[in-house]
């Protein structure tokens, strides 16, 4: 136990499920009635942290399409394992990139593949003409506003920089044949295990004010020192043969070496104090923003077979 706690920089223990949240469980149970198929938006980088569990549950019965999205931030190598894991689940995916529309297409198309048979049905009832009815779901801060607005060529949906920032449903039609329904980002009761919530704040889903950013820095740092340190240390001009070291030293706890390699970045970029001290909270900046921008290169956090 002593082992364990020497290696953990701190453990995470995230229970939060604001109000609205709760609202927002009901409004969507009860709108689900009316739905006709389900558009489930993900984070390409970490998809199973960005999936809300609660969701499978309350969709049960609904043809689904999985949008992954940021996936031009995320290794092409896993986008396409991905793919293949969620298709093995019946699935349809697509791959998009709500800020600059790449796959927005990909998706209409889909949506009315997908809907050929909900059509089959209409016309069996004398139905005709009826727009198929998609709910667009994802949790906060996964590019949903961003991805309507693509999606419906022009800002209906507001969109903000802040997670959770879309409040309330609204229906939205995208042409004669489909009808979005936005729905608020939504989180589940109780984030676990640890990674999930560790996932979430790395790439800026949870609120920076819910977790301390350095925790969060430190949780990355970890992850890329073991998975994708030649690319860390090409960006902040480390020597692998340095770094190497600084792990390998057994007079310290694993957490302290790797503060050790976060501050030997923030000397690299001058992010210092008065009397040459390293500033913390401005190097945890530093590394999650290059993380979220994909000025790391293109990261996968979880892979399929983790």
């Amino acid at each position: 136990m002593e082992k364990e706690q020497e290696n953990s920089y701190h453990k995470i223990n995230l229970n939060w499920y604001p109000g609205h949240m709760a609202k927002t469980k009901k409004q969507i149970i009860e709108d689900l009635k009316l739905i006709d198929i389900v558009v489930e938006i993900l984070d390409a980088r970490i998809p199973k942290s960005s999936r809300n569990p609660d969701l499978a549950v309350w969709t049960k019965g609904k043809k689904k399409i999985i949008v992954l999205n940021k996936y031009d931030l995320a290794d092409e190598k896993e986008n396409k394992k991905w793919i293949s894991y969620f298709q093995k689940q019946g699935m349809s995916v697509v791959l998009t990139n709500s800020v600059s529309g790449d796959g927005i297409n990909n998706v209409i198309k889909e949506i009315e593949k997908v809907g050929e048979e909900n059509k089959t049905n209409f016309a069996q009832k004398g139905r005709t003409g009826r727009a198929l009815r998609v709910m667009v779901t994802g949790i906060p801060n996964v590019g949903k506003s961003s991805f309507i607005n693509r999606i419906t060529k022009k800002t209906s949906a507001g969109v903000g920089n802040k997670p959770g920032f879309t409040k309330q449903k609204q229906w939205i039609r995208v042409n004669e044949k489909i009808d979005l329904m936005d729905t608020p980002g939504i989180l589940w009761p109780k984030l676990e295990p640890e990674e999930v919530a560790i996932n979430l704040a790395i790439t800026g889903t949870i609120k920076d004010e819910i977790i301390e950013k350095i925790e969060v820095a430190y949780y990355l740092l970890k992850y890329l020192l073991e998975n994708n340190r030649e690319e860390l240390c090409n960006r902040y001009s480390l020597k692998i043969e340095d770094i190497d070291e600084i792990l390998s030293n057994e007079n310290q706890m694993e957490n302290e070496n790797i503060m050790e390699v976060l501050y030997l970045i923030g000397k690299k970029r001058g992010a210092l104090v008065s009397g040459g001290q390293v500033d913390e909270d401005k190097v945890a900046n530093l590394l999650l923003d290059e993380f979220r921008s994909g000025k790391l290169g293109k990261i996968t956090i979880e892979k399929v077979g983790d």
